[in-house]
């Protein structure tokens, strides 16, 4: 089945390759469930329709999920969600995610934007991870 929940966004500012973001949107897109083993991904022509990038780069995006193991390319069916993939996270975090969504919202009022946002996340989640790793 095409899965119409995943809808690829490009950020121009982030310095991520075109490609990687979109490799990085489909594993992200596994971990939280939104797509699971045997769902179809949106065709290149949809994904070029929606983005108006360069066909090559979601066939190198594509490629690369499937060189990872990630999907499998049928010939004349699509790109598909492999079934060697681990489950999704365990549990409901939608509590967790409800409180993130607070809590962002308390920092663009203090002023902050996306990217201060983004860099004050990543800075603590190195912190937490390399603390407990110490």
């Amino acid at each position: 089945m095409v899965v119409d929940v995943i809808e690829f966004r490009l950020d121009q500012r982030s310095g991520v390759p075109t490609y990687l973001q979109l490799v990085q949107q489909v594993n992200q897109a596994l971990r939280l469930g939104i797509l699971q083993p045997g769902d179809q991904l949106p065709t290149v022509k949809e994904v070029v329709g929606k983005l108006a990038i360069n066909p090559n780069t979601v066939l190198k995006a594509y490629r690369e999920l499937d060189r990872e193991g990630v999907t499998e390319g049928r010939r004349g069916q699509g790109t598909f969600v492999s079934h060697d993939q681990p489950a999704t996270m365990p549990g409901d975090y939608s509590a967790l995610r409800a409180a993130l969504l607070k809590w962002v919202e308390r920092a663009r009022k203090a002023g902050l934007d996306e990217e201060s946002i983004t860099a004050l996340v990543t800075a603590t989640l190195h912190a937490a991870f390399f603390e407990q790793a110490a």
